[in-house]
């Protein structure tokens, strides 16, 4: 499934609300002048409004991208994009990409 290509810039969020970010980016392939996001890069979340244990299980603490991009990679890796699927630890809610460019798509 092709999508446009996560960057650094662009706004992802946990289902909490919390700001995820990714913890490296890919300095090869830049976007809008940011760079990329790579597949096996865990993202670092922040602001997570989920409560801890006993509450819940909460807040989210890192995301990681499953599915990205099956035909481009760069370093042998796959890249993120905006339709891929993830997942945030420890509570098992997918990170929402709102934004980002539209310029590039991939498959």
């Amino acid at each position: 499934m092709p999508g446009p290509l996560l960057h650094l810039g662009a706004q992802v969020k946990c289902s909490h609300g919390g700001t995820a970010t990714p913890a490296s980016v890919n300095p090869r392939v830049t976007v809008s002048a940011q760079p990329t996001a790579l597949l096996p890069v865990p993202y670092l979340i922040a602001g997570c409004a989920l409560p801890p244990p006993i509450a819940a299980n909460g807040p989210c603490v890192t995301g990681q991208w499953i599915t990205g991009t099956t035909r481009v990679t760069s370093n042998g890796q796959p890249l993120a994009i905006l339709g891929g699927t993830s997942v945030c630890a420890p509570s098992g809610t997918p990170m929402l990409p709102l934004s980002a460019q539209t310029k590039v798509v991939a498959l």
